[in-house]
């Protein structure tokens, strides 16, 4: 399923140094683009993973992020908010509906934001570092 570019000597995926120039992984995981060229779109949508780049025909199949990034947003996200939660409290200490006003809107909008980008960063790194699913030696 994936391209012959995609393979080096021994069979093991992504190798194309001497193809491709090498792309920062957080720059293109920020902006979504792909983890090979840089220039092709990684998502179709919000979260969705395109099957391959419109740019290089990169397969993106080995992309397999997991639940990383939402690992990751829960503890970035949680420590921010939270954080901001208790120093309202301290400061000025508000009704709650001030706080479900302030705080469900702008949870959700980092949450989604910073879950994109995690993504993108892991997916690229993965591809920069040749992750794949760990193998027993004899299978």
């Amino acid at each position: 399923m994936s391209s012959e570019q995609d393979k080096n000597p021994t069979g093991a995926p992504h190798d194309d140094g001497a193809l491709f120039a090498p792309v920062d992984p957080f720059k293109v995981g920020i902006q979504g683009c792909c983890p090979r060229c840089g220039h092709g779109k990684l998502f179709n949508g919000l979260l969705s993973i395109k099957p391959r780049c419109s740019a290089c025909d990169l397969d993106y199949a080995f992309a397999d992020a997991g639940d990383g990034p939402a690992v990751f947003v829960i503890l970035i996200v949680g420590f921010i908010i939270i954080g901001l939660v208790l120093w309202m409290q301290v400061n000025y200490a508000p009704p709650i509906w001030v706080y479900i006003v302030l705080f469900a809107p702008l949870t959700i909008i980092l949450s989604l934001l910073s879950l994109r980008w995690c993504k993108g960063i892991l997916i690229a790194l993965q591809y920069r570092n040749n992750a794949s699913e760990g193998r027993i030696s004899g299978e």
